[in-house]
């Protein structure tokens, strides 16, 4: 294989013809100085740079590569429409940030899979990237690996990488770079290496299972071979141990997530029966509060922004949240910041802690109440009361606070035509409250999406809802969600139901992504450019029938397509809070003290690592 060098001499005149040229530019503020030579590896998040430059996982995997002796990463992200026209005219790859390499040039091609509507982004990467799409038919270039929340069932893409990781990466980096080095100096084949890499804790070759159907398409089994076991395990790690990012790269254009951001916690206990990263996250480690405030402090100082997250899929569970935010408060008014915790829930203690501190960060303040109806709230797991929401609504106007945003599912197990109707009632009762109280009500901005069963949940064994329902529950809240103070919007029922069929898909959808994306399929994510019927003709192509994957309520005992994938949560438990649901029954956060019995500690030997005392 040729190596071709620096390719900014032909990028460069291409930036006047395209949009948002920066994307393409690197050399931003905290951009790292890469060194030539060593173990390569490029780090590729499948959509615009403004979306993946905000991804705090692959920051924290570079940082951690960076570290390493003799090593190198660099940032790749998907073209836009516009740029990836004018580099396939002019025949240039794929390349990287830093030094405008082409990316066939590494020795390692991560690529982040976030959700199941950027599997045709990734194979384009694969694709502009001058590689074979599928593993089985690469035999120089980089080693592709893939991971990320998308990875909870990548079966879909299996056939596409060589290596998936699952869990958290930050200590199977260190080992992928070892063992890719040390194949480098034997001078070993990209097999062999691959073999190694195969051995790491949470690596997942996809061609060491085979499935197995029966006669009519059903998957009765996965064969493991080459000495691969059952099931392979997750990663976890102890964030006290891995303080990154250091010096995060400040953009130079506005990017989704324009400021830092410094984790509290992984994992959450709450168990909402729907929520997938609850459920592969566990257990709860949450990171020493002193350690907090330190990297908030330090990374104010290295890249100048304004406002700070706190996050974790619930800010307000972390046990010495009060501490923290007080001692981030004076930070924050030293350096002239805004703190902000970006998943308060809707709980007297949220608000009591948003009105202590002010920690709301900016615009409109966000709630998720996922249901109209208390029935279904307790269905789902999510059993906020409506007196609990009210004085939400009315803190956030005696606040000053003149928008809410709301949350709101629609298509969940057990649902009604009254409990949708009972959204929009809700969001007018909410208003009341606020005027019953002489205050000014705010704006009410009302999101609802449709749920999609999946994989390592409660309902994975649900059926999905149709297009002609889900179409059926939005005119429902079109017709009566109607006022000045209230914005309804509704996601794309035809991205639904891809996004569904790719969450519990099994490996012939491969030939499904693959036929989209060699029809133009592009950014499936963007309304503007999601293409419905693209997706119905490929299935149809290739002999793949939409309801067998969407419409047929999963067997009790039914094999699944990542039954070998182990992130945890034990599948009887699973079964158990199904059933549950159906009951209207629900379930305990465990940092209660009552173990619910999800056999993740079990399963690795861990238990919840709470920081209530130092």
């Amino acid at each position: 294989m040729v190596k071709q060098g620096n390719l900014w001499p032909r990028i460069e005149p291409l930036l006047s013809r395209v949009t948002r040229p920066s994307r393409y530019t690197g050399g931003e503020w905290n951009a790292p100085d890469i060194q030539k030579g060593g173990t390569t590896v490029a780090l590729a998040y499948p959509d615009v740079y403004e979306i993946g430059t905000s991804n705090l996982g692959l920051a924290i995997l570079r940082e951690v590569v960076n570290e390493i002796e003799g090593a190198s990463a660099e940032r790749v992200y998907s073209p836009w429409i516009d740029m990836e026209a004018e580099m396939r005219d002019e025949g240039i790859e794929l390349f990287s940030l830093e030094t405008h390499r082409p990316v066939r040039d590494f020795d390692i091609f991560g690529i982040s899979i976030p959700h199941e509507l950027t599997f045709t982004n990734v194979l384009n990467l694969i694709d502009l990237a001058g590689l074979p799409l599928r593993a089985s038919e690469r035999t120089e270039g980089p080693i592709v690996i893939g991971g990320g929340g998308g990875a909870a069932n990548p079966e879909p893409l299996a056939d596409f990488f060589d290596i998936i990781f699952l869990g958290e990466s930050e200590k199977a980096m260190i080992g992928l770079v070892e063992i890719v080095t040390r194949g480098k100096a034997q001078g070993a084949s990209r097999e062999h290496v691959i073999d190694e890499l195969s051995k790491l804790p949470g690596a997942y070759r996809p061609s060491d299972y085979v499935p197995v159907y029966a006669k009519g398409g059903m998957l009765t089994g996965i064969t493991p071979r080459h000495g691969a076991p059952a099931q392979q395990k997750k990663n976890l790690v102890d964030i006290d141990r891995w303080f990154y990012p250091k010096r995060p790269i400040v953009p130079f254009c506005e990017v989704v997530h324009d400021r830092l951001n410094v984790e509290l916690f992984r994992g959450c206990t709450r168990g909402c029966r729907f929520c997938q990263a609850g459920m592969i996250g566990r257990p709860v480690r949450e990171r020493t509060a002193g350690e907090v405030v330190k990297m908030v402090d330090e990374l104010a100082s290295v890249t100048g922004y304004d406002e700070v997250s706190l996050c974790s899929l619930s800010s307000a569970d972390y046990s010495r949240i009060e501490d923290v935010a007080s001692r981030v408060a004076q930070i924050c008014e030293h350096r002239q910041m805004v703190m902000a915790l970006p998943s308060l829930r809707m709980d007297a203690m949220s608000m009591q802690l948003a009105m202590r501190f002010g920690v709301i960060g900016r615009g409109s303040l966000t709630f998720a109440p996922e249901a109209g109806t208390e029935r279904l709230r307790r269905v789902i797991n999510k059993p906020i009361s409506e007196r609990d929401m009210i004085d939400a609504v009315i803190f956030s106007a005696k606040a000053g606070r003149r928008r809410i945003k709301l949350y709101f599912m629609i298509g969940l197990p057990t649902e009604t035509d009254e409990d949708v109707a009972e959204i929009s009632k809700l969001v007018f009762r909410l208003r009341d409250a606020a005027r019953a109280e002489r205050l000014t009500p705010p704006a009410f901005n009302v999101s609802v999406s449709t749920f999609v069963p999946k994989s390592h949940t409660p309902f994975q064994w649900c059926s999905q809802e149709s297009a002609e329902s889900i179409a059926h529950k939005q005119d429902i809240l079109k017709s009566s969600l109607r006022a000045r103070s209230v914005k309804l919007s509704w996601h794309d029922s035809g991205m639904t139901i891809v996004e569904s069929l790719l969450a519990r898909g099994d490996r012939s959808l491969s030939r499904v992504v693959e036929r989209v994306w060699k029809a133009g399929g592009r950014f499936d994510s963007w309304s503007e450019h999601f293409d419905f019927a693209s997706w119905r003709q490929a299935a149809l192509a290739e002999g793949v029938d939409f309801d067998f994957y969407l419409v047929r309520e999963r067997g009790e005992d039914e094999v699944f397509p990542w039954d070998h994938l182990d992130f945890g949560v034990d599948k009887e438990y699973l079964r158990v809070e199904f059933a549950r649901a159906l009951r209207g029954e629900t379930t305990a956060d465990c940092r209660s003290g009552d173990c619910s019995g999800c056999g993740v500690c079990e399963s690795f030997g861990v238990e919840p690592s709470l920081k209530g005392v130092e």
